[in-house]
């Protein structure tokens, strides 16, 4: 794995799988920081790369994107979805010019229908592009105990779990018509969708490497290295 803004231009290998990882600046809550879907996918994505048969190289981050339902919350920045979109396509019709497959490592739910539809036009313009979700399975919805427990074992001096209190802990299907009529704000006041309290760093580590685990995999499911 190689980072690519470390680089210089001769160096970069012709035609390597490109990781770009996907995040978000937006609330989480009282206890984490704005960044956190962003550290996230940034961890995977680096994590996936060691794991994969090289050349690998990871793109800085894409942390302006589409956090429009958090809009209410102070330090949000959002993009909207139209500018995500023009984003995500722009990139990669750059990326294409010199690299060979390009993935997305998204760490935000906010961004999948850009990044669906982005995908969906770029393969017809015959791009060898796609996008890996980095979302633990059974995982609570927003700034709960699994996103807690991740930038517990990542960032642990940016948690302050003073501050964490249970937020909503209806599943996100439930909440879902409300949440977009009005924006997490309207069904959770701290902005948690689920419960930190419970988090703990060795949970992170173990759904990071999991989370790592799934995205390699479904990248080159028979060539994963250990």
């Amino acid at each position: 794995m190689t980072d690519l803004t470390r680089m210089a231009w001769p160096t970069v290998p012709d035609r390597p799988l490109v990781l770009v990882p996907l995040g978000s600046v937006e609330q989480h809550g009282p206890h984490l920081p704005l960044d956190t879907d962003t550290r996230i996918a940034d961890a995977v994505a680096r994590g996936a790369a060691r794991r994969l048969p090289g050349p690998v190289l990871v793109a800085p981050p894409v942390a302006y994107t589409a956090s429009g339902e958090h809009q209410s919350f102070p330090g949000t920045v959002s993009i909207g979805n139209e500018a995500l979109r023009c984003v995500l396509l722009e990139l990669v019709r750059s990326l294409s010019l010199w690299s060979g497959r390009i993935v997305f490592v998204n760490g935000h739910g906010g961004n999948v229908r850009c990044l669906a539809e982005a995908v969906g036009r770029l393969t017809e313009e015959g791009h060898d592009v796609e996008w890996a979700p980095c979302f633990p399975a059974g995982g609570d919805a927003h700034a709960g105990h699994t996103e807690t427990s991740l930038m517990l074992h990542l960032a642990p001096d940016l948690v302050d779990m003073t501050r964490a209190r249970p937020g909503n802990p209806a599943p996100l299907a439930e909440l879902m018509p409300a949440l977009l009529a009005g924006g997490v704000g309207a069904v959770s006041p701290s902005g948690v969708l689920g419960d930190p309290t419970t988090a703990t760093a060795e949970d992170g580590a173990r759904l990071l490497d999991e989370l790592i685990g799934d995205v390699a995999g479904r990248l080159c499911p028979q060539e994963v290295r250990p």
